[in-house]
């Protein structure tokens, strides 16, 4: 599918970027890889890397700016969509800059793609855009109904839309581990609260979900890995097991537990040996053999939220992850 294909990826400096330029560049050889992001700083750093490789370009832009989107796109055949705002306390003080990227962006790119004749997008969306209590997973939820939303023109061009939906994504920037091991020196872990769960994710997983995307979609399907939960106390276990943990009470906009498929989805997801599948409810989508492609349809109850999981990470496999991963926890 992406082989010798022109790609674009926005936010292309961030966490994702950086993992699924290298995983892409490897596996299906690309004619080349656009990253497109705001920060100039991130992009010289990440230029270094591939200053030999004519593969890849770099391109300053911003998703609120359409017109330079429209020209970033050109010759572009598929795009993954990275670029948000997307720290929960910073989201709560700010949201008009939040909407103004999550929301306003993603309309942007959805009708510079059209324009364009893009073949197919992915958006990377979040545990938080099912059943929202934040802003930021309000305008998440918003931008994964848009991209859903966007296939319905598909009478008059040829661009296909999905979103892959993830949780906390192991080691990333601004993410917890990393903030647990600047502080084991002290000898103390704030503890928003022990009951805490949350879904644990790599980023190879998540690239390996948009690659299934791509090959898989036709259209306005919402694409969950299924993946381990942890508590926070456990998570705070595998970085510094004898640290101090110190409850402090949840933050502005989080959840005790995060969820990734509602019960309201629940008529419209399918399951499969490594994901599960949210059809959309419009235009009889979920009804569609071409979509469910082999699906098991999930019980009408079904919910699929971090503390009613099946699979659970223990304190020893993060903590051998951790050590497996330590040179690069942080700093992507």
């Amino acid at each position: 599918m992406l082989k010798n294909a022109s790609i674009l990826i926005t936010g292309g400096t961030g966490s994702f970027g950086n993992t699924f330029v290298p995983m892409t560049l490897e596996k299906y050889n690309p004619q080349r890889i656009i990253i497109y992001s705001r920060d100039e700083m991130k992009q010289w750093d990440m230029s270094q890397k591939y200053a030999s490789d004519p593969r890849v370009k770099f391109v300053i832009g911003d998703v609120r700016d359409k017109d330079r989107l429209a020209r970033a796109l050109d010759g572009i055949d598929f795009v993954v969509h990275a670029a948000a705002t997307k720290i929960v306390p910073t989201a709560e003080y700010n949201p008009f800059e939040c909407i103004k990227t999550n929301i306003n962006g993603a309309m942007n790119l959805i009708d510079a793609c059209i324009d364009s004749k893009v073949k197919r997008v992915v958006a990377l969306s979040t545990d938080k855009a099912s059943n929202p209590i934040n802003l930021y997973g309000a305008t998440k939820l918003a931008s994964d109904k848009l991209f859903v939303a966007a296939n319905s023109y598909a009478d008059t061009h040829q661009t296909t839309f999905s979103v892959v939906r993830y949780g906390n994504v192991m080691g990333s920037r601004g993410s917890v581990i990393p903030f647990f091991s600047s502080l084991i020196e002290t000898g103390e872990l704030p503890i928003t609260d022990e009951r805490m769960t949350r879904f644990m994710i790599t980023l190879e997983e998540g690239v390996k979900l948009v690659w299934k995307a791509f090959d898989d979609m036709y259209g306005g399907e919402i694409y969950v890995k299924k993946i381990p939960s942890m508590t926070i106390g456990d998570i705070a276990k595998a970085v510094a097991p004898d640290a101090k943990q110190r409850i402090i009470g949840i933050r502005p906009g989080e959840k005790i537990h995060e969820q990734m498929i509602g019960f309201e989805d629940a008529p419209h997801t399918f399951e499969y040996d490594t994901y599960y599948k949210i059809l959309p409810a419009i235009h009889s989508w979920s009804s569609d053999p071409l979509r469910i492609n082999g699906g098991k349809k999930v019980k009408d109850d079904f919910i699929y939220t971090s503390d009613n999981n099946t699979e659970w990470m223990s304190v020893e496999e993060l903590r051998d992850w951790i050590a497996q991963n330590k040179t690069k926890i942080g700093r992507i």
